[in-house]
């Protein structure tokens, strides 16, 4: 069966650490899961049976990338990047369970792939959450956990549509920009110049920008307090995509407007 081939981004990964010091990350993080007040460099060590001479080094590192956060009297909590982390995997599962209906209906109402996406959990990339395929023997195809780059996706540009100026800033300043096909934007003034067009309309798009042949328009699901959940997006081949343009983008909208429904009622919901 032919399909669209979705991109494969090939990253080099960080060196791996050894299994001792995967067990001793792994000790930290549950002794400080369990502990509000804080945790001694000294209690971390016994509990890991570590010298602290051998740990320091070990959670300097963590408190550099925020997974911990160190107090004035010493002491390590969680910090703010695993807490977010923790926070998207629970909510994630909720959200695809909820709206996994929605998605199906959006699918089959288009002809088209259906997929469900976030912020990858350092911010700088897209996430497949989940997806409902088309039944077109030529359709556009990802895998669930698969990250992509985020100006050159619908789901990520309307993300990104949403960041406030100082995360808008910041994910310019550092993202590379690379361009996948001839149409892919690579200027930062004319991606800015397109965010700001995605979030006046409510709906972001690409044509050719990440896979040459595929096309895909994206909308925002919305959480309770109005900030941006996830994204909702619609993929296929440009022509099709092209032909059905307005039955879509109506088709979309509905869909996000459901899918905003039901994230209201999940994060809503009583867990006495």
């Amino acid at each position: 069966m032919s399909t669209i081939a979705a991109i494969s981004h090939e990253s080099k990964g960080a060196p791996r650490a050894g299994p001792q010091s995967v067990r001793r990350v792994l000790r930290v993080l549950e002794r400080l899961a369990v502990e509000n007040e804080g945790v001694s460099l000294a209690e971390l060590a016994a509990v890991t049976e570590t010298p602290k001479t051998s740990l320091i080094g070990l959670l300097q590192g963590l408190t550099a990338e925020n997974c911990l956060a160190r107090d004035g009297a010493g002491h390590y909590r969680l910090g703010p990047q695993f807490l977010a982390l923790a926070t998207r995997v629970v909510f994630g599962r909720e959200l695809v369970a909820t709206l996994r209906p929605v998605l199906a209906e959006l699918a089959a109402a288009t002809g088209e792939t259906a997929v469900l996406a976030a912020l990858s959990g350092d911010g700088k990339r897209v996430t497949y959450l989940d997806r409902v395929e088309s039944d077109n023997p030529i359709r556009y195809a990802v895998r669930v956990g698969e990250q992509r780059e985020m100006h050159c996706t619908a789901g990520g540009k309307i993300l990104l549509a949403h960041f406030d100026n100082e995360a808008l800033d910041r994910y310019l300043a550092n993202a590379e920009l690379r361009a996948f096909t001839d149409q892919t934007i690579t200027s930062r003034r004319k991606l800015r110049t397109e965010l700001k067009r995605t979030r006046a309309e409510g709906l972001a798009r690409t044509c050719d920008e990440g896979v040459v042949g595929a096309s895909a328009i994206a909308a925002p699901v919305l959480a309770p307090d109005g900030s941006v959940a996830a994204a909702l997006l619609i993929a296929g081949p440009t022509e099709r995509m092209r032909r059905a343009a307005k039955d879509n983008e109506r088709s979309l909208r509905e869909a996000a407007a459901r899918c905003n429904w039901n994230t209201s009622t999940t994060t809503g919901r009583d867990r006495s």
